[in-house]
Parts: structure tokens; sequence; C-alpha cells
């Protein structure tokens, strides 16, 4: 854990405290921020208050004793409901806010994990809950400069495998073999772990009303054919098969022939562009030195797509923080799904997929963001034109 880090941010936010709490591996935020192992449990409560200044304090039931580890500071032992709100008492005394994994209204739900009757508990003190939100971002957000590495490396790897899987696209639709979405999936899978890649889940692979479903994933049982003529969605993501790697996350999109329609060029153009005002949005913010918050990322790139007619049938958030996990606990770049007001942090990284989901095929095109401390940039190669397979 670093404390001395935490109790700076906590005091950056004003803030007189941060309070950890958990039952039953409620919040695995709380975990890693104060690096705890993971363990069965915990079947009774705990609580650990860092101060803004001061030592640490926490409590843990009797028939739990250790659930802290070696944490520092104070333990409190408890065992009755009327122990546990003394406990509380003293490991809140003299603060008037502090921050909780919590979120208004469950705005920013990533980080929304304490639940309302502890929320309720805590303020029946008379101490007010603030979001952790900001907090958690500086713990969870921000990247080292490996895993910067990693990213650029995976990103390098990644590509070469889609390149690889619309080829094998190219030479079955032109030979008229058949193929179905379900075996480039399992091709781009083998192509992730030869390159020494993991995953969670995917990749997508939608061909035309297909690729109108964003969270689409052939399986044996599930595929469509691909065929000369058809519109296919990609969708892959990946890191390095190492501890600390973190995620690249990408879509490109291509026609199986030479001549797609208008309506088809229309809807790309209207993607990439909105891709590009977001990107846009972005790097000038950065460049300036300006507070950019994701909402107002959504916004610019929302607006393009509006100004183009295609508004209703944008119907998702323009971008997902990234980290360890393809969707990290950093700012989303969303004034849609939710109204993410959380600042666009330096050393941070996000996606940007605007997409244009009409009933016969779907459009998107996803970049990774990264920001640094001056400038922000597009961590890998950028589809500029329709690929025509």
């Amino acid at each position: 854990m670093e404390l001395e880090k935490i109790q700076q941010e906590i005091r950056n936010q004003k803030l007189d405290g941060w309070l950890f709490f958990d039952h039953h591996n409620r919040d695995p935020l709380a975990y890693r921020v104060l690096g705890l192992p993971v363990t069965k449990g915990p079947s009774r409560r705990w609580y650990y208050m860092i101060p803004a200044k001061g030592e640490p304090m926490g409590m843990e039931h009797r028939i739990e004793r250790g659930q802290l580890g070696t944490l520092p500071g104070e333990r409190i032992a408890y065992s009755s409901w009327t122990e546990q709100l003394a406990a509380l008492h003293k490991l809140t005394a003299g603060m008037s806010r502090v921050a909780m994994q919590y979120s208004p209204m469950c705005a920013v739900p990533y980080v929304s994990t304490v639940d309302g009757g502890t929320i309720e508990l805590v303020r029946s003190l008379g101490v007010e809950v603030a979001s952790s939100a900001e907090l958690i971002q500086v713990f969870e957000a921000r990247w080292t400069p490996e895993a910067l590495e990693s990213h650029l490396e995976a990103g390098r790897r990644v590509d070469r495998v889609r390149a690889e899987a619309f080829a094998l696209m190219h030479e079955r639709t032109r030979n008229g073999v058949a193929l179905l979405e379900v075996e480039v999936k399992d091709f781009v899978r083998k192509g992730f772990a030869d390159a020494g890649l993991i995953t969670d889940s995917g990749p997508i692979v939608g061909a035309n009303a297909n690729a109108s479903n964003p969270h689409y994933e052939p399986s044996a049982e599930i595929t469509s054919p691909i065929r000369s003529g058809d519109w296919v969605l990609l969708d892959m993501w990946a890191k390095l098969d190492q501890p600390g790697a973190v995620y690249y996350d990408i879509t490109w999109t291509a026609f199986c022939g030479d001549s797609p329609s208008d309506e088809i060029r229309t809807v790309y153009e209207t993607v990439t562009g909105a891709r590009d005002a977001g990107i846009k949005r972005v790097t000038e913010a950065i460049a300036a030195g300006h507070r950019l918050c994701g909402f107002e990322v959504d916004d610019a790139v929302r607006g393009y797509i509006d100004s183009r007619g295609f508004a209703s049938f944008f119907t998702h958030r323009t971008g997902h923080s990234i980290g360890q996990e393809v969707h990290g606990n950093g700012a989303n770049m969303d004034n849609f799904e939710t109204h993410d007001d959380r600042r666009v942090m330096p050393w941070s990284c996000f996606s940007i997929e605007p997409g244009v989901y009409l009933p016969n095929f779907g459009v998107r095109s996803e970049i990774d963001m990264f920001v640094g401390d001056s400038a922000a940039i597009v961590t890998g190669q950028i589809q500029r034109e329709m690929a025509l397979l």
C-alpha cells in the first residue's frame, strides 16, 4: 500500500479520510488499492480508515482477526452490533467528509460497490460520504512506463493478427470458399496464443446484421457465413501474457468485395469522422493543459454523429477506460449511459469507439488513446480507409 501517496491524494481532494469496507469480497477495488490478498470470505465485515494525516485504523470481527493483514495502524476488535457502531465512531472521530466506494445516483457504477445500508450507517454518525471515484482513478487507472510499453507491444501483435484475419477473409471470399464467423474468431484466438497474448473473451466477428449487435460474439452454435459482398466488423482485445500487462482494444471493419454501397460508405465516413472528432477534442485539450472530463469527449463524438442524422443509431457510450482489465476503472468517455464527470487523468488510457448500427449492418471504429503529462496519442494503427477484401 502506498500510504503516503494515498494520504496526499486524500488531501488534494479536500477529504478527511478514505474509509474502506468489505463483506463477502464485494469490493475488489479495496483489496487492490490496499495491497491485500483476496481470500475466501470475509463472512464478517471489516473496515479500514486512512485519514488525510496520521495513522490509519482498522476494525475486524473477533472471529476473523487478520483480515487486514499487515496494514499499518491500530485494530479495533468487535463482536456485537453495538461494538461495531462504537468502533465506527472511533474510526471517523473528528471527520466530517470521507470517501467510500460510492457514486451518487450510481452515476459511476464501476466504483459503486458499498451497499446503501452501509452508506446510511456511516452517515448516521454525522459524516458526509463522498465518492472515491477520483481517488480510485489515481490508483487503478494510471499506468506505469512498463504498463505503457506492454500496451504498445500488445498493439503491435494484435494489429498483426488483425491483418492476418483480414487476409484470411479476403482469400476465402475471393475464392468462393465457405467461411464462418466462428472460424475467424478461432483464427484470431489462435493468433493471440501464438503471439503470447491473452484475452478474457472475444473477439467479436459480425457479418452484415450481426455487426449491428455491439456485443455479438459467434460460437459453434450461433454463427453466420461470410461471403463475397458481405460487410464484416472485427473487434479484438488482448494483452501480453505477463503480470501487470494492460489491454489493447480495437475495432476495424471491411467490405468483402470492391464496390460497397453508398449507404455503407456514408455510415463508414460518419463513424470515422466522429472518431476523429473525439481524437481532436482530446489532443487539443491535453496539449493546452485544460482539464478534460469523459463526458466532454462523448459530447464531441455524439455531436458529430447527430449532425449527420444518425444519432438514434449510436446506442452506447463513446469509450471506456482501459487497464489490466479491458474495461478499466478510470474515466469513461460517456455522457449517454452515465454522466461521467471524472477528469481524464495523465498516464491513463481509454478507447474512442463510436458506432452506427442500422438494421442490416453496423459500423464501429475503435482506437485507444493514451494521455501523457502534456500530450495525448493514439497508440496503434488507425483505420483511415475502408478495407476492401
